[in-house]
């Protein structure tokens, strides 16, 4: 038995599980001992800066757009983090984003299309390379210059090459070459609670933990997923179907469902990063600020016997990970 603040950690022997106890309150919950399968997918890691916040912003929503899951979008992408203006190559405030893709020619595919149009288009706008150590990369600036019509040149500003595009509003600058690398994507948990808001409540919590940790992304909408699904259909030629397991509308219908008799809400937090360790710290932080919230009655994930990918974290070892 263990105790972080107000909360007391105790294991139950006969199923593994985690019992958490509020002490103010005497509520408890459960961290299920279970594991979250991740897999390798490439990613581009870059910079999107801008004369202020606000137009990098609506520069690198516009590129994140439709980057939820690889199921059915194009790619998976996300925004990591805001840059103070003194981090970043120009010296004006930016926006650190993440795109995945399972094909490393058709992730840059999707960088040259995101970039060329949401990026390029918008005022003020810059693009420069976030993984400048890494060996395998791809000329994506090049590509774009092409938009020049022969007017493009090549320069070295920033201390780094660059491309100088002519535009309507002046000039468009892109770094010449950005890196590409393997990282994991695929981390998650699940939040079980009495209703969808305090779920949601939650899961919003989750998040905004979650976004503090340096590497990772969420590529939901607001970084939470109210429709899991599982792999495949039982009655459709589909991708993945909803995860009629963890829907508490189908729990005195279907059999074996994981939904215990008081949940009545289940909301999905999706984590990709670029690597193990940037996930199990985000997974650790997510479930701590998770599991303050009142009417939260068990954390968990879905997996598939470890058939999903190679990669296997249990929450236990997420939660110890930030010292729970």
């Amino acid at each position: 038995m263990s105790q972080s603040g107000l909360f007391e950690f105790s294991e139950d022997k006969e199923t593994g599980n985690l019992v958490v106890k509020h002490l103010p309150t005497g509520r408890v919950l459960t961290v299920v001992n279970t594991f979250t399968e991740m897999f390798p997918m490439w990613y581009m890691r870059f910079l999107v800066t801008a004369e202020n916040y606000k137009w990098a912003l609506n520069s690198a929503r516009a590129v994140v757009g439709f980057g939820t899951s690889i199921i059915m979008s194009p790619a998976e992408c996300g925004i990591e983090a805001l840059v103070p203006a003194n981090r970043t190559p120009d010296g004006r405030p930016g926006v650190l984003i993440q795109i995945y893709h399972s094909d490393r020619f058709l992730l840059k595919a999707q960088f040259l299309s995101r970039v060329g149009q949401c990026v390029l288009t918008c005022p003020t706008t810059a693009v420069f390379d976030s993984l400048t150590k890494t060996k395998r990369r791809v000329k994506a600036g090049k590509s774009l210059a092409t938009f020049g019509d022969g007017f493009q040149t090549k320069d070295r500003m920033f201390g780094r090459d660059v491309w100088r595009i002519p535009v309507m509003e002046g000039e468009f600058i892109v770094e010449e070459s950005f890196g590409i690398m393997k990282g994991v994507a695929g981390g998650m948990f699940l939040i079980l609670a009495e209703n969808w808001k305090s779920g949601l409540e939650a899961a919003e919590r989750a998040v905004k933990a979650i976004r503090k940790v340096k590497g990772v992304i969420t590529p939901f909408p607001g970084g939470i997923c109210r429709s899991g699904s599982k792999v495949g259909s039982m009655k459709y030629k589909l991708k993945a179907s909803t995860n009629h397991l963890f829907c508490p509308s189908l729990k005195k219908v279907v059999e074996k469902s994981m939904i215990p008799e008081n949940v009545n809400s289940v909301y999905e937090i999706v984590i990709n990063g670029v690597n193990l360790d940037s996930i199990k710290k985000a997974l650790g932080v997510g479930i701590k600020a998770a599991i303050e919230i009142p009417g939260v009655v068990q954390i968990t994930s879905a997996n598939y016997g470890g058939k999903l990918g190679p990669y296997n974290l249990y929450l236990k070892e997420a939660l110890a990970s930030v010292g729970l």
